[in-house]
């Protein structure tokens, strides 16, 4: 079995995965509402607002979630049914097989993302004053892309598919609730400085975070973080910055799929 048709058929069996398919109706109806409501029904607010936020919590709760669960399970449900063992028998490599599935999940749901960004311009075309917002454009991309390959760790630490669905919301939760709250109550009995030290760490280990500094980054309102970011924003808003942003992105793409890899091969799964 080639890799090229490996990839087309796992595409094909998660199109046609009727959670799949409930996912793309739940996330293009939230996308396309959210949107409407930026453009039409406050139309003239600039900045970071309230409803700004608010599309952008919603962006990253929601899409990692999908992709955590689904990505997960699909990796788990192939070493639980027998179905990787099946592959074995061809000539396909543990790599192959894990960045076959890895492709697989990133073109699904940037499908998804493609029905969505189709929706919204459609609604330009219609009352012409709805755009489609570049920004959270290149934001959903890159939370596809870290979150798949987080999924796709998370499927090879599983047991089981049930394991695989604890686990990818257990690592939802830390990411996206846990250690906001951690960090707040630690505040509470640290020093200032130290607070700033753990919070310029936990943007850069915790994915999620990540994320949203990008928006802070490219949208030009660092200001938001406070003053006493100043020295870590001016940085990151270099050239140095970016390409800094870059590379830590692209870790977090990389790393997730190699250590998968690797734990595959350490269970004796290898091909």
């Amino acid at each position: 079995m080639s890799n090229r048709l490996f990839i087309r058929l796992e595409w094909r069996q998660m199109l046609r995965s009727r959670w799949m398919q409930l996912v793309a109706l739940l996330f293009v109806f939230v996308f396309a509402t959210i949107s409407l409501i930026q453009q039409i029904a406050l139309p003239d607010v600039n900045g970071f607002t309230r409803q700004t936020a608010s599309f952008l919590n919603l962006l990253l709760f929601l899409l990692p979630l999908f992709i955590l669960t689904i990505g997960s399970m699909g990796i788990a449900s192939d070493l639980e049914s027998g179905w990787f063992s099946l592959l074995k028998t061809y000539p396909i490599t543990v790599a192959q097989y894990i960045w076959g599935k890895y492709i697989a999940l990133l073109l699904s749901f940037m499908l998804i993302l493609l029905l969505a960004f189709a929706v919204v311009l459609g609604m330009n075309g219609i009352s012409g004053q709805v755009h489609l917002p570049i920004l959270f454009v290149g934001l959903s991309i890159m939370t596809v892309l870290i979150f798949s390959a987080i999924a796709i760790l998370c499927g090879t630490f599983a047991k089981s598919r049930l394991h695989a669905l604890a686990l990818s919301l257990v690592v939802w939760a830390v990411s996206l609730l846990l250690l906001s709250y951690a960090l707040m109550a630690i505040g509470t009995v640290v020093a200032g400085h130290v607070l700033q030290k753990l919070t310029i760490i936990m943007i850069h280990l915790n994915p999620a975070e990540w994320i949203r500094f990008g928006y802070f980054l490219f949208s030009g309102q660092t200001s938001v973080l406070g003053p006493s970011f100043h020295h870590f924003t001016e940085f990151y808003s270099s050239t140095m910055g970016y390409v800094l942003y870059a590379i830590v992105t692209i870790l977090w793409i990389v790393l997730p799929i190699l250590l998968a890899k690797w734990l595959l091969v350490k269970r004796g799964r290898q091909v």
